[in-house]
C-alpha cells in the first residue's frame, strides 16, 4: 500500500516518541528508561480508543531494537529492525490479538515460542492487544513466564479496559494510564494534518470533529478523512456541511428549543424538533445533545467558553447564560432526570421518533407544574372557598378495643402539642401577601380540597393514606397514624393551615386509633359498590348477552358527594 493511498489514521501514525501526541509525560519516562537501561519486564497500557496504545508499543519495539539505539533512533532512514517492526513482519515482534486467541492454548504456545532468542535483534517482544480478553486460565499460564521472564523477552499489553485483568497481571506489569488527548492539541494537530493534505476546512468544522472525537485521535483523524473525500474541489467545508457529513446539528437550535420549552410553545417545540429530525438526526443523538445543554444551563456560571471542549460558540454561550438566569436549579434537575429515563426507554420503544416527541411535551408542562408553588403565592385566590355545613360528613370516632396494635411503643400520648406551631414566629409571614382572602376550613374534606386548589399533592397523598381521623373541630385536628406518615408531616400541615387561613391550629396525636384512611374508605365503597352492581338487574342483563364478560372495576363519585 502506498502512502498516498493509506487512510490519514495509519499516514500519520507516529513513528518516535517526539511524535506522540498528549503523552508527553509518559513518552519522556519511557523514553528514560530505556536510555538507562532499565526495561521493565512488562509493560501495560490502557486507555480510550485512538490514544495510541498500539502506536506507543510498536515505537517501544523500535526503540528496544534499532541497530543505531534509543538515542540515534531512525527518523528517516530506517534500518532494517524498524523497518521491519514499521511494516509489522519483524520476525522477533510478534504482535497478538487477544480478542481471537484468547484461549490457554494459544498462551501455551506463546511461552514454547519464547524460549527461543531473538534471531536477529537485541529483544524478542510480544505485544498483545486487548490483553482483557485473554481467558482466566490463559492469564494464570502467563503468570509465571511475565514475573521472570529471559532478559531477551519483553511483554507489552495494550487494554481499553484495564478492570477486566487480574491484578495478580497488573502487578507484574509497568502500568501507564493514557489520556484522552486536550482539545486544543488535537485541533492544532489536525490542522497540521489538514494543511498537509491541502484541504479547505474552517476552523469552526475543525472544532466540531475535535468535539466529536472526544480526545481519540484515530477518531479525529478517521473523521478529517471523511470530510475531505466529501469535499468539491476548490470549496471549503464549513460548520453547517460538516454537521450534515457528521449527523450532528446547530446548538443554537437546541438552545432556541429549550427557550420554547420554558415558555410554554408547545406547538413550536415539536416543529422545531420535527426540523431537527429532518435533518437525519438520530433520537439518541438528539437526547445526549439535550442534556449536554441540560449541563451547561445548570452550570454555566462556573464554566469558561474554552471549557466547553468547542461545544458552544461565544453567542450560544452568552445566551445560555443569560436564559439560565430565569430557570429555577430543581427545574433543570427534573429536566436531566426526566432525559436519562427517556434515553433508557428508547430502547423499548419501536418509533423513538415519537418518545422524543412526548418526553418534550412532558418537559413542557414539567415546566409549568414545577412554577406553580410560585405563581400561586405571588396571585390572589379569586373565590373565596365557602362549604356549608350542611354538606358536611360526620366522621364517626370510634375507639378501637385494639388500640395496642397502634404502635406507640405502648405509651399514653394524650394530646401533645407540635413544638414547630408555637414557636414558629408570626412576623416571618406576612399577612399582607399571604392572606388578602382566608380560606375556610371546616371540616376535614375541606382540607383536602384546599390541598388540591394549592397543588399540594404531597401533602394531600398523606392525609388520605396515612392518616386516621380522630376529630375536627374548632382550628383543632386529633389525628392518628401509620408508620408511613412524612415525620415532617405535622410542622408542613401547621404552617400550611396557618398560611391558608390566617390562624393558627393545634394539631395532636392521639392513642386512638381513630377512623380508617380515606384511601381505605375510598376501595371499601369501590367494594361495596362493585358488589352492589353485580347483584343488580343491568349487570345480569349483560352477563345474558355476553356470558364471558367480568366486572373489574367502578368509579367512585367521591366521598365529599355522597
Amino acid at each position: 500500500m502506498t502512502n498516498k493511498s493509506k487512510v490519514l489514521a495509519l499516514k500519520y501514525r507516529p513513528q518516535l516518541f517526539e511524535d506522540l501526541i498528549g503523552q508527553d509525560i509518559i513518552a519522556d519516562t519511557i523514553f528514560n528508561s530505556i536510555k538507562e537501561n532499565k526495561v521493565p519486564n512488562a509493560y501495560l497500557f490502557t486507555g480510550i480508543r485512538g490514544v495510541g496504545k498500539t502506536t506507543t508499543a510498536r515505537i517501544i519495539a523500535k526503540s528496544l531494537n534499532c541497530l543505531n539505539g534509543v538515542e540515534k533512533i531512525c527518523k528517516e532512514k530506517l534500518c532494517e529492525n524498524c523497518n521491519a517492526i514499521t511494516n509489522s513482519n519483524h520476525i522477533d515482534v510478534l504482535e497478538m490479538d487477544a480478542a481471537s486467541k484468547t484461549g490457554v492454548d494459544d498462551v501455551r504456545d506463546l511461552i514454547e515460542f519464547s524460549r527461543y532468542g531473538p534471531t536477529t535483534a537485541k529483544y524478542k517482544i510480544f505485544i498483545i492487544d486487548e490483553v482483557h480478553m485473554l481467558s482466566k486460565q490463559a492469564f494464570n499460564a502467563l503468570l509465571k513466564t511475565l514475573e521472570e521472564p529471559p532478559e531477551y523477552l519483553k511483554f507489552i499489553f495494550a487494554t481499553t479496559e484495564i478492570k477486566k485483568i487480574p491484578i495478580t497481571v497488573v502487578s507484574r506489569c509497568q502500568r501507564f494510564d493514557l489520556s484522552r488527548v486536550k482539545s486544543d492539541e488535537l485541533l492544532e494537530f489536525i490542522k497540521r494534518v489538514k494543511d498537509k493534505e491541502k484541504g479547505k476546512v474552517s476552523d469552526e468544522a475543525l472544532k466540531l470533529i475535535v468535539k466529536i472525537s472526544e480526545g481519540s485521535v484515530r477518531d479525529a483523524l478517521s473523521l478529517l478523512d471523511r470530510a475531505l473525500v466529501s469535499l468539491n474541489t476548490g470549496k471549503e467545508l464549513d460548520l453547517l456541511s460538516a454537521q450534515k457529513i457528521f449527523g450532528y446539528f446547530d446548538k443554537s437550535q437546541l438552545i432556541n428549543l429549550f427557550k420554547l420549552i420554558f415558555q410554554g410553545e408547545e406547538k413550536k417545540v415539536l416543529n422545531m424538533y420535527r426540523s431537527i429530525y429532518d435533518q437525519g438526526i438520530e433520537p439518541k443523538i438528539f437526547l445526549n445533545d439535550f442534556l449536554e445543554i441540560l449541563y451547561y444551563f445548570k452550570n454555566i456560571e462556573s464554566l469558561k467558553i474554552n471549557g466547553t471542549n468547542f461545544s458552544l460558540n461565544d453567542e450560544e454561550f452568552n445566551t445560555i447564560k443569560e436564559i439560565s438566569k430565569n430557570i429555577s436549579t430543581k427545574t433543570l434537575i427534573l429536566f436531566w432526570q426526566f432525559s436519562i429515563k427517556t434515553l433508557g426507554e428508547l430502547d423499548i420503544v419501536s418509533n423513538q421518533n415519537l418518545s422524543i416527541e412526548m418526553f418534550l411535551i412532558r418537559m413542557i408542562h414539567l415546566t409549568g407544574f414545577s412554577s406553580i408553588s410560585q405563581s400561586i403565592s405571588k396571585s390572589n385566590i379569586s373565590e373565596e372557598i365557602k362549604i356549608n355545613k350542611e354538606n358536611e360528613i360526620n366522621i364517626k370516632n370510634t375507639e378501637s378495643e385494639n388500640s395496642d396494635l397502634f404502635d406507640l411503643k405502648n405509651k399514653t400520648i394524650g394530646q401533645i402539642k407540635n413544638i414547630n406551631q408555637e414557636k414558629q414566629p408570626e412576623q416571618n409571614i406576612k399577612k399582607d401577601e399571604k392572606h388578602t382572602q382566608n380560606i375556610i376550613i371546616n371540616s376535614f374534606y375541606d382540607l383536602l380540597k384546599v390541598c388540591t386548589l394549592k397543588k399540594e399533592i404531597k401533602l394531600k397523598y398523606e392525609i388520605e393514606k396515612n392518616v386516621n381521623l380522630v376529630s375536627f373541630e374548632n382550628q383543632r385536628i386529633e389525628i392518628s397514624f401509620n408508620e408511613n406518615l412524612d415525620k415532617e408531616f405535622i410542622k408542613i400541615i401547621s404552617l400550611k393551615l396557618y398560611e391558608w387561613t390566617g390562624n393558627r391550629w393545634i394539631i395532636t396525636l392521639s392513642k386512638k386509633k381513630g377512623d380508617i384512611s380515606i384511601k381505605e374508605k375510598e376501595e371499601s365503597l369501590k367494594k361495596n359498590n362493585l358488589d352492589k352492581v353485580k347483584k343488580g338487574p343491568i349487570y345480569k342483563n349483560v352477563l345474558n348477552s355476553f356470558p364471558d364478560a367480568e366486572l373489574i372495576d367502578i368509579e367512585n363519585q367521591g366521598l365529599d358527594n355522597d
